[in-house]
């Protein structure tokens, strides 16, 4: 006992010393690999890494103009509202010609550059799976000390609650049943409303809301999280760009790349708010028998802008963290309410074997361009997929990067990709499940889907007890949904407008919020779900070419920082080895010293 504490305090001293060594050393090998590496100059947004930025220090918003309640970037702002106004005005101009004008456009779009979304998607997945599990996966955001903000459950509900919510409450019911009655020309020989074709049925739907999507979402968002919280960049899509572009992000450049964002951004939006008010409409008429209707749908976008606008003014973590849990929450009881009551056993089998059919036939869906038909199919939904996703990309990935900070890259890529893909499989699978059931069973669903996709989830209630509850219930659901997604757009193209600042005046963020109504809005006066359509193919277009350039500058910020930090660790591991050599010659010495005396 007494040998014991009398070494104590030698082993303190070895510690001290140990731990003095490696902190000296990690910045001097901090400071010798960064100057080793690619030149970074950049602006300073209170970095949380040691940056050693050999560029200008400044803040987001030096540029910016301030005035009437405004903080906005001038060049990002008026190209974006001048683009927005004129095709307002031209669309309620002229109303004839914009909805011939779309359906013309979604046909050319989707037949010339197809092929471009398919070969696109895929790039994405497969750089998002070599960033996870590749080296650069061990990468932390915000640097190696940086923690989680939120946990993981709540991390987890404004993912999905942001990504996909309205579109999951107006396609759950209604996309497996479309390609129920009338298959996927990829499935030559299958005829509709047969076995083989929902099982057909369900593997395309869980293709469209798979791993393409938030693959997507997973490229962009940890873009702008690695060069925002890593590099200390603003908060914009520009910023992502500075390994190739360098200093001309400040430039023409990162104007014109922040301007596409804020105009995919909107479209984006404004194609999911128009699907949802469309079904809050069509719940309203089905409770309530009021008429379906522009008139009666402006309105629905008029009063739950307002709701939105009441989030936004009160914040992310106030407003938009609270509505996203209640959205989750709520949203779960109605998921588990349908399972109980419906065909319990039917929907988990076909869960399960709708996965293994997906998972087999993953590469062809993947690929697969309609090449050798004369037919359109993808046009109206895997083209138009791809570019909505795309197109939302800006939003979903800025908001996911504001809430994902202390993530490493690898739990950052598969958290995105994986959860909410495999919560969005469980969700089609009771929704689209249910109502395969019932239409095979002599309920005609199919004709509601015909008539009104919108229709489609409140004509399925009609099969399952406590009808008035649930639709009342799903109308909620989907007002919410529209709630979180437009004040988490507002919030987003709030940043893009403002030069990346975080703490923008209410005013601009209430602004932002009114134009997203104003857009849905047009868009639906303008010929409804075609040009809904039509506006997401073609925003999502230019911007998926800046998705690939993505791919490329994340790649080179990761190798940099990931140089960095092997050459510290390098240098870490040496001073350790060192130091033990130098404490064994040191004890030898002694030990030699007291065997001479």
């Amino acid at each position: 006992m007494k040998k014991g504490h009398e070494t104590n305090p030698e082993e303190a001293r070895t510690k001290r010393t140990l731990a003095q060594k490696l902190k000296k050393a990690e910045r001097a090998a901090r400071e010798r690999a960064i100057k080793e590496r690619d030149s970074f100059f950049g602006l300073q947004i209170r970095p949380t890494a040691s940056l050693f930025d050999e560029g200008e220090t400044k803040e987001p918003g030096d540029d910016n103009w301030v005035g009437y309640g405004f903080d906005l970037h001038p060049h990002v702002t008026f190209a974006s509202v001048v683009v927005l106004a004129v095709f307002i005005i031209l669309t309620l101009m002229f109303k004839d010609q914009a909805a011939q004008l779309t359906e013309t456009a979604l046909e050319w779009t989707s037949n010339t550059f197809g092929w471009f979304f398919i070969l696109g998607a895929n790039v994405f997945i497969i750089a998002a799976l070599a960033f996870a599990f590749g080296p650069l996966g061990s990468i932390r955001i915000g640097g190696k000390d940086a923690m989680p903000e939120f946990t993981r459950l709540a991390w987890f509900a404004m993912l999905l609650s942001a990504g996909m919510g309205i579109g999951l409450m107006f396609w759950s019911v209604g996309e497996p049943m479309y390609h129920y009655l009338s298959p996927s020309p990829m499935f030559s020989g299958i005829e509709g409303q047969t076995p083989e074709a929902a099982q057909a049925a369900m593997a395309v739907t869980f293709f469209h809301w798979g791993l393409h999507p938030w693959a997507i979402y997973s490229i962009v968002a940890l873009g702008l999280a690695f060069f925002a919280y890593n590099r200390g960049l603003p908060l914009t899509i520009r910023s992502i760009f500075h390994p190739v572009l360098g200093d001309r992000i400040y430039g023409f450049w990162g104007n014109l790349i922040d301007v596409l964002s804020v105009l995919a951004t909107l479209v984006g939006l404004a194609t999911s708010l128009g699907l949802g008010v469309s079904q809050v409409n069509a719940g309203l008429n089905y409770m309530f028998g009021i008429s379906i209707s522009p008139t009666v749908q402006m309105i629905l976008i008029a009063i739950i802008t307002a709701f939105a606008t009441l989030s936004v003014v009160a914040g992310l973590d106030s407003g938009v963290k609270r509505l996203s849990e209640l959205n989750m929450g709520l949203a779960g009881l109605f998921m588990l309410f349908v399972l109980i009551v419906g065909p319990t056993v039917y929907i988990l089998s076909g869960f399960t074997q709708s996965l293994g059919f997906y998972l087999k036939n993953l590469p062809e869906l993947s690929l697969w361009t309609e090449t050798f038909r004369d037919t359109n199919w993808q046009g109206s939904w895997t083209v138009f997929y791809w570019a909505w996703w795309i197109s939302w990309s800006p939003f979903v990935g800025m908001f996911i990067a504001r809430v994902s900070k202390g993530r490493t890259v690898r739990e950052f890529v598969l958290g995105v990709m994986l959860v909410p893909t495999l919560l969005s499989f469980i969700w089609m699978s009771v929704f689209g499940g249910s109502a395969l059931s019932l239409q095979s069973g002599g309920t005609d669903l199919a004709a509601a889907v015909k008539e009104n996709v919108a229709t489609a989830m409140f004509e399925m209630m009609k099969s399952f007890p406590m009808t008035p509850v649930l639709s009342f219930a799903a109308i909620i659901l989907v007002v919410v949904f529209f709630v979180t997604s437009s004040d988490s757009g507002s919030l987003v193209v709030d940043h893009l407008t403002s030069g990346g600042k975080l703490d923008s005046p209410v005013p601009q963020r209430v602004f932002w919020a009114v134009m997203e109504g104003i857009v849905a809005a047009v868009l639906l006066m303008g010929g409804g779900l075609k040009t809904l359509q039509t506006a997401a193919i073609t925003t999502g277009l230019p911007f998926t070419m800046v998705l690939l350039f993505i791919v490329y500058a994340l790649y080179k910020g990761l190798s940099q920082e990931l140089y960095v930090e092997r050459a510290v660790e390098k240098e870490l591991r040496q001073v350790v080895t060192k130091h033990h050599v130098d404490e064994a010659i040191a004890e030898a010495q002694a030990d030699q010293e007291k065997n001479d005396s």
